[in-house]
């Protein structure tokens, strides 16, 4: 399996040729055709193995991702300026095509937190935004009451039109703040922040998604909580993967879930390590760790999956054997 033999990646390749070839990205009748049925294609669980293909669907998954991306901020700027329209933009959020999809998965990433976190944390940073900060909303507005949000986003008019989302509630419009800026410019605030979120979109390629991590390995607090979102099987035409073993230098991975449902994103929660030490690696010679002071793990063993029936979702407990030097 690991060609365009296989008729799942057949399917997925002849989609990717029709998303090419479309003249625009932004919400119409065509474009949300395509991608839903692309969705469709790769929702249900799948033993195929990404790192696995050959490459040339190799090069079309990374052009997928990136197409996915950009049609999903078009998505959601489109709808961000419809719900800016009115008085009170938060009471209509449910017009957004995705938003039970958001309360599942916000639900998700709540509960999985709290069995890792023993209070309620005062402030959180959410990287990667965007026009429609649902994750932030959904899990201020229901699940973290209390907690302060930081939000940061390269854009200026994603940050714009997010605020203007939450101007108007007066709990949320003091709760969340938005920062235009590159986290990768954010050096001692992340030490503020007792958990970091990082978007599934933050970071398109692996090196790219690489280089953030370290940089959060090495300005985030000690004991620090980071949750991030992955992708498994075919899902991981959609989204970028985070290989748990490899790919989160200066974490201690707590677990991976990976739902079965209509919730794509799987998700992983990690903990910084309290005692850093000098890593090198071999990709230090292309910049990615280059300075970096962080803790290395090596992934020793991956126990089997656990079915958890009720929720439809599929959980890793992962042991980490801990390298000092």
């Amino acid at each position: 399996m690991g060609c365009q033999g296989d008729a799942l990646v057949q399917r997925i390749c002849e989609l990717y040729e029709k998303i090419s070839s479309l003249e625009s990205l932004k919400p119409s009748q065509d474009v949300d055709m395509l991608f839903t049925q692309l969705v469709l294609t790769c929702i249900p669980p799948s033993p195929i193995d990404v790192s696995k293909l050959c490459q040339g669907v190799q090069e079309i998954r990374s052009n997928l991702i990136r197409l996915c991306g950009e049609a999903e901020g078009l998505l959601e700027n489109h709808f961000s300026t419809i719900l800016g329209s009115y008085e009170h933009p938060l009471d209509h959020l449910d017009i957004f095509p995705y938003y039970s999809n958001y309360l599942k998965l916000s639900k998700l990433e709540f509960n999985i937190l709290s069995q890792h976190f023993t209070h309620v944390p005062r402030k959180i940073a959410f990287v990667g935004s965007g026009p429609l900060p649902l994750t932030s909303i959904v899990l201020a507005s229901y699940h973290l009451t209390k907690t302060s949000f930081d939000n940061y986003d390269i854009d200026a008019s994603a940050n714009s039109k997010a605020l203007g989302l939450v101007s108007s509630d007066p709990d949320l419009s003091k709760r969340m703040v938005f920062h235009t800026t590159d986290i990768m410019d954010v050096t001692t605030a992340l030490k503020d922040y007792e958990i970091v979120f990082l978007a599934a979109l933050v970071g398109m390629d692996k090196m790219e998604k690489l280089k953030i991590i370290d940089h959060l390995a090495k300005y985030m607090a000690p004991g620090a909580t980071l949750m991030l979102r992955s992708a498994h099987g075919a899902r991981a035409f959609l989204y970028p993967v985070i290989d748990p073993c490899d790919d989160l230098r200066g974490f201690e991975v707590l677990s991976v879930f990976h739902p079965t449902d209509e919730v794509i994103n799987s998700i992983v929660i990690a903990r910084k390590y309290a005692l850093p030490v000098q890593h090198s690696s071999p990709i230090d010679s292309q910049g990615l760790n280059a300075g970096a002071i962080i803790l290395p793990s090596k992934c020793c063993e991956l126990e089997a999956f656990n079915p958890l029936h009720k929720h439809g979702n599929m959980i890793e407990e992962l042991a980490f054997e801990e390298q000092l030097s």
